[in-house]
């Protein structure tokens, strides 16, 4: 009996993981219930579980069902996990309402964080009325302190008659002076 010694708590961890995986994907399948206490409480359950919940969130912000992107969109903002940024960003274009607002409200939650991301998708797509709305919403949120500075000319550009135009040059420059100011490459 020279053989390491099996105590199966290996056993035991990988069971408890597996558990959660399954439950965390019940719970997802969970909102798409009819039933709006148990989406609530299964949006609930998912944001207790935190980071754990967070790519299967993300997933499910790009559903065909209208609520199943709505609770995504809330339970990623009350998690305010940056790994949700882009798919937070790219939500700000859903044909819902509702669902482009809570992922504004998540990218405020999520922070200067959100900022690159946000910048890059009005370079990208300033043609998009609803990226727009969504990036003024978030950027207007975060322009706090020296962020002002950088944010100002984009939300002036934002609010523009020639929003479409004039926002390319002005998320292009704030992108430049926010990385010079987080001194990133």
């Amino acid at each position: 009996m020279n053989g390491p010694r099996y105590s199966g708590s290996e056993d035991n961890m990988v069971e408890g993981r597996q558990m959660e995986s399954v439950t965390i994907v019940s719970l997802i399948a969970d909102l798409t219930n009819d039933d709006g206490v148990i989406r609530v409480k299964a949006r609930r359950a998912l944001v207790s579980s935190g980071g754990k919940a967070v790519e299967p969130l993300i997933e499910a912000l790009a559903a065909p069902n209208q609520w199943v992107r709505w609770e995504a969109a809330k339970a990623l903002g009350q998690i305010g996990n940056s790994a949700a940024t882009n798919a937070l960003v790219k939500a700000l274009e859903d044909k819902m309402f509702d669902v482009r607002w809570l992922a504004a409200q998540a990218l405020i939650n999520i922070g200067p964080e959100a900022i690159i991301p946000i910048l890059k998708a009005l370079i990208e797509r300033a043609d998009s009325t609803w990226t727009r709305e969504g990036a003024h919403h978030v950027l207007h949120d975060l322009a706090q302190g020296e962020l002002k500075e950088v944010l100002q000319p984009v939300l002036a550009a934002l609010e523009d008659v020639d929003s479409s135009v004039e926002v390319p040059f002005a998320a292009k420059t704030a992108l430049k002076s926010y990385t010079e100011l987080r001194g990133s490459p």
